[in-house]
């Protein structure tokens, strides 16, 4: 097989393949024993009718197809490897030239296939970069806003008579209506006054009335048929409650945890806020090496893959290509087509791989997002085949970890930051990895292990720490 590459341009190439008829006989073959096992020719029997009597009853030019269909995508892949572009979409096919047709077996199969391909990016040495976070600095007052947190879920609601203010629960009930006609209506509904999660003036509307007292507002509907216009609302509070809460005291922190006194308690949710904060400052990290990347990376977003996610956006809302959402959402997809090459090639330098673990935690912590069971769901993406797109996500998220261990992370204070509980670090890998052999090897389970399990299981505990760090990386 011979191939030539035309670069169109940066993102788009042209493979031009010439597959000689010795290299597609097998094929060929195949195809006349194929169609020769499902005819039925006076005198000969099925599965051994001679090629020439193919050909006068079905036509040669019915074997080449079929021998061409089933050949063509291995001539394209590696035709492609050879190319070393990676594509990024199905390409455009079109067949040149067939072996002949009529006469003697002989000729060529020409094909030429444009792709679009992964733009040529170089990213910068990571050793040489440097990103700054913000200090772990833990306060009283985050204390006393997680203790007030935790004595708010053990509080009870009380009826009150006086008017509704800020953090008063309210039942109310809501009815809008545009141009004098009534388009929407809900009632029994609870509220915190305060939130601001419900509609834009509703708790400044909510603040001073009692139980039974309406009022009535100007404001955008947030949902429904009337979405995003503009309606009169009467909202009633048909009941005014305000919490009380337990005192912060020993018998509370018994109540509410394992600790015997509230300074035993306190001391517990300061680990917890340092803890937390520390999270945050990994994904600060995660965020500032991304942002970085961005920066010193610039290259064009191929427009054709733009496009196609901004069509599948669309039509999951079930909205037209040429809705006039599509221009509102098309920056925020380029740049999540952007960041999605950077991070494949960023995966392919620090040599990222995802074992079946890590994928079936992925597969499963996804369910529960979207509240379906681990086995619907799985069954759903492999018959969907949106596995390798999960497997490419898992490898995006684990090569920022994987990077970040060769980068200098550095607080606003110029303190080094140690992130190894979150990305792990290569001595570590290096630790579990000897271990698992250990134990793989060890006496006692020769008997039941094999060399090849012994391989899988080293592999993943190689990825064991980069891949969970990963995981507590990306969570936000």
């Amino acid at each position: 097989m011979k191939s030539t590459v035309e670069n169109l341009d940066p993102a788009r190439l042209k493979l031009t393949v010439e597959v000689p008829y010795e290299e597609l006989k097998p094929s060929l073959d195949a195809a006349y024993t194929s169609i020769g096992s499902q005819i039925q020719v006076p005198g000969f029997r099925r599965g051994h009718v001679p090629q020439q009597v193919i050909d006068q009853r079905v036509g040669r030019a019915s074997v080449i197809q079929e021998a061409v269909n089933n050949k063509l995508n291995d001539f394209y892949r590696e035709a492609l490897n050879e190319s070393g572009r990676v594509p990024m979409a199905q390409p455009e096919v079109e067949v040149t030239e067939l072996p002949n047709l009529t006469g003697a077996q002989g000729g060529q199969l020409v094909f030429t296939a444009e792709v679009v391909v992964r733009p040529e990016i170089e990213l910068p040495e990571l050793d040489g970069l440097e990103i700054t976070v913000d200090p772990v600095a833990i306060t009283d007052e985050d204390v006393e806003t997680e203790l007030e947190n935790l004595r708010a879920r053990f509080g009870s609601l009380k009826a009150v008579t006086r008017k509704a203010k800020t953090g008063d629960f309210v039942t109310i009930d809501l009815t809008a209506v545009i141009d004098g006609e009534e388009v929407d209506s809900a009632s029994g509904v609870s509220y915190e006054i305060g939130k601001g999660n419900m509609l834009t003036g509703l708790d400044t509307a909510l603040r001073g009335l009692k139980a039974e007292e309406s009022a009535t507002f100007t404001t955008t509907l947030a949902g429904g048929e009337h979405e995003g216009e503009e309606a009169e609302v009467t909202v009633t509070a048909s009941a005014v409650k305000e919490r009380e809460l337990p005192e912060a005291d020993d018998d509370f922190a018994q109540m509410a945890s394992e600790f015997d006194t509230i300074d035993e308690l306190r001391g517990d949710l300061r680990d917890q806020v340092a803890a937390r904060k520390a999270g945050d400052q990994a994904i600060a990290a995660r965020d500032g090496l991304l942002d970085v990347l961005r920066e010193k990376v610039v290259f064009d977003v191929p427009e054709v893959l733009v496009d196609q996610e901004v069509s599948a956006h669309l039509k999951a809302e079930g909205k037209e290509d040429d809705d006039p959402h599509a221009a509102e959402i098309r920056d925020d997809i380029t740049t999540g087509v952007r960041d999605q090459i950077i991070l494949d090639v960023l995966a392919e330098q620090t040599e990222v791989n995802v074992s079946q673990d890590e994928l079936i935690d992925f597969l499963i912590q996804t369910a529960q997002q979207y509240g379906m069971e681990p086995a619907q769901f799985m069954q759903g993406a492999q018959q969907a085949n949106q596995i390798p797109a999960f497997v490419s996500e898992i490898a995006r998220n684990k090569s920022l970890a994987m990077a970040l261990r060769q980068v200098s992370v550095k607080d606003s204070d110029g303190k080094d930051v140690d992130l190894t509980e979150f990305i792990g670090s290569d001595e570590l890998d290096a630790q579990q990895l000897v271990s698992e052999v250990e134990r793989v090897a060890s006496p006692t389970d020769a008997d039941s292990a094999g060399s090849g399990s012994s391989a899988s299981s080293a592999s993943a505990a190689s990825s064991a720490s980069s891949a969970s760090a990963a995981s507590a990386a990306s969570a936000e």
